[in-house]
């Protein structure tokens, strides 16, 4: 096993197109005519929902007489692409190629290049400009790692909290994870995750915790959908994992409830490592 390997493009899932709408959202979608929205944007909006995230990039309803800007929108068609790996892990992202395939201008473009780069979605290189961070079972390692001991002292933290509301944002995202499966909704199933697990974050109540989780979280995306769509383990159908997701997620709930911080931990734990065998199986194979 080489821990410097990267993934290459050939062993990449194929992209898929969502359309996916939840309560309170429509989800971007990209067509053959370039990029087009439903009602959705960035901007202050006429309520705060229940579903509002930190660090997420899930797209809110705005108030009727709000437009997206073009900035936004390219931040988070880009950051879709490479969270569904239609952008490869390595791949030079050509500005005329973005503006082309976005139906986008310049200046849009590149201010969502240098937000995305700000945020570790892309890596800007010298001379060459733009590109998609690899993924190298070194890196991925590292992810799991601090994943690990983030998700340990948030679950230390959390029991000793009052989390009712959070807990019950906790459940509303579980939900979504169930209807992402059902649908075969990889982006949204990843999406939900993510959810779940920045409200699990939240209960801790502490800024720099979930500060510190929201940057990896958002990291694990693109392994998160690697796991959510691929058969990796052929003696563990992907139904059985998603499944196996779904009960631990509640129990990760069960525990916050009865306030069992022995559990809770351990039910971290082996959720983070499922994870984590799942991808270094993948990049190992």
């Amino acid at each position: 096993m080489n821990a410097n390997r990267v993934l290459h493009a050939a062993e990449m899932p194929e992209p898929v197109c969502f359309a996916r709408t939840d309560a309170g959202q429509l989800m971007t979608v990209m067509t053959g005519r370039g990029f087009e929205t439903g009602p959705s944007g960035e901007g202050p909006e006429e309520e705060t929902p229940l579903h509002e995230r930190n660090g997420s990039l899930m797209i809110k309803r705005p108030a009727k007489t709000q437009k997206q800007p073009l900035g936004a929108m390219a931040y988070e068609a880009i950051c879709r692409k490479i969270i569904t790996l239609e952008f490869r892990p390595g791949q030079i992202l050509d500005e005329k190629q973005l503006m082309a395939e976005l139906g986008i201008g310049r200046t849009p473009i590149r201010e969502s290049l240098l937000r995305l780069a700000g945020d570790g979605w892309i890596e800007l290189q010298p001379n060459k400009g733009a590109a998609v961070p690899p993924i190298t079972l070194q890196s991925a390692r590292a992810l799991f790692e601090a994943m690990r001991i983030l998700e340990i002292g948030i679950a230390g933290l959390a029991v000793y909290q009052n989390t009712s509301t959070l807990m019950a944002l906790m459940g509303a995202a579980s939900e979504r994870v169930k209807v992402a499966m059902e649908a075969g909704d990889v982006l949204g199933l990843v999406e939900a995750n993510h959810d779940f697990h920045m409200d699990f974050a939240r209960c801790s109540k502490n800024e720099y915790l979930i500060r510190a989780v929201t940057e990896v979280r958002n990291q694990a995306k693109r392994l998160a959908y690697l796991s959510y769509s691929s058969e990796i383990e052929p003696e563990r159908s992907l139904q059985v994992h998603y499944d196996s997701v779904v009960n631990e997620h509640e129990e990760f709930m069960n525990c916050l409830k009865s306030k069992d911080e022995a559990k809770l931990k351990e039910m971290v734990i082996q959720h983070i490592d499922t994870f984590q065998q799942r991808i270094i199986r993948y990049m190992s194979s």
